[in-house]
């Protein structure tokens, strides 16, 4: 297979708002455990918004962006054995760890305090080609996209949350905070095992509220123009849901649904705060005796389980991609993505390459 020695890739050249540019840079070279693929598509994530903003602290620049990718191996470093070039594949998004820890020693390797990040801290998938490690890289069954397969970290990490941090049951009642993207892929998880659920938002996404009904949820709340309150404990005859997914990262969200938690409750916390130190009910907390748990990004034990998930059709491809650019027209699809009106846009990265559609 012919790969080029160079390639198109947005680059953040520098700290600071903007920065961005597509460039052409050299394609990377394999050696040992590393893979190379070509990219399909990369989905856009709110940690590029905030680095395209100059608000992400952890990214190094120069950079090359993008973490949530699928694609097709066409190279692998002398060390690899368990992918060749041709297979269609996703990959996590670690690409280096320093594998010592206690952390690295039980595969959490989200907890590395020395990992590197693709698309954080090594070069990222919006580009023609992207570099990876054996380790990350899981092939896709035949049923599964690429389009579908570019969303599998952050459905991944929605099964760190969901299946690692606070598993719930088809006897669960749920309610899950936000209708982006992380909060529509909870709900899915959570349809598909047969929890009651309960998707709550904002005016401003009416849209995807309605998406919300649409994938399942069995009851949808615009907390500006409806009382959350009263519907969620009408829903749970008093007592309060079994659990809270926050998707959103909104103080106010947060402390508004800490009281509709059933006494003893767990209250997940999946989206970020804007604030490292936010006013929170801690007076419910205590007195409910409510479980409050972090959760942080994905590891290898939440894969197959997404993949899986993508695998039996329990993921609504269509429901949640919504635009897709090329990579000529990225600006164009951070624009969308910021404005807003969009669920899941998408990068594709080769689209001329119909192999890779």
């Amino acid at each position: 297979m012919d790969i080029p020695t160079k390639m198109k890739a947005v680059v953040k050249s520098e700290a600071g708002y903007d920065n961005m540019s597509l460039q052409e840079i050299p394609v990377p070279e394999v050696k040992g455990k590393q893979v190379l693929m070509k990219v399909a598509y990369t989905g856009i994530c709110g940690t590029d918004i905030h680095t395209f903003k100059g608000e992400y602290a952890n990214a190094v620049t120069p950079l090359v962006l993008g973490h949530e990718f699928s694609g097709k191996v066409v190279a692998v470093g002398d060390e690899v054995t368990k992918v060749k070039p041709g297979d269609r594949v996703t990959s996590e998004t670690t690409f280096d760890t320093c594998g010592e820890c206690v952390y690295c020693k039980n595969k959490e390797y989200n907890l590395c305090e020395n990992r590197s990040g693709i698309g954080t801290k090594a070069n990222g998938s919006m580009a023609n080609y992207v570099l990876t490690r054996e380790e990350s890289v899981h092939v896709l069954p035949d049923n599964v996209s690429y389009k579908l397969a570019a969303m599998s970290e952050p459905l991944a990490s929605c099964v760190h949350a969901m299946y690692q941090k606070t598993p719930f049951t088809l006897h669960d009642t749920v309610l899950i905070i936000g209708p982006g993207p992380m909060g529509l892929l909870s709900l899915q998880i959570a349809k598909e095992i047969g929890a009651f659920t309960i998707v709550s938002g904002i005016t401003k996404d009416s849209d995807r509220l309605e998406i919300a009904k649409e994938l399942g949820a069995d009851i949808v709340v615009d907390t500006q123009k409806e009382d959350l309150a009263k519907i969620v404990m009408e829903a749970t005859n008093g007592v309060g849901v079994t659990k809270v997914y926050d998707c959103s990262g909104a103080t106010p969200a947060v402390n508004a649904a800490l009281p509709l938690l059933k006494k003893g409750g767990t209250f997940q916390q999946v989206g970020l705060f804007a604030k490292p130190l936010n006013e929170l009910d801690e007076r419910t907390i205590i007195q409910h005796e409510i479980t409050y748990v972090g959760s942080r990004s994905q590891n290898p034990y939440d894969w197959p389980i997404a993949i899986h998930l993508e695998a039996k059709g329990a993921i609504n491809e269509d429901k949640m991609v919504t635009k897709v650019f090329d990579l000529d027209h990225w600006r164009e699809a951070f624009e969308a993505m910021m404005a807003g009106k969009e669920l899941k846009v998408l990068i594709a990265s080769n689209p001329d390459d119909k192999t890779l559609n």
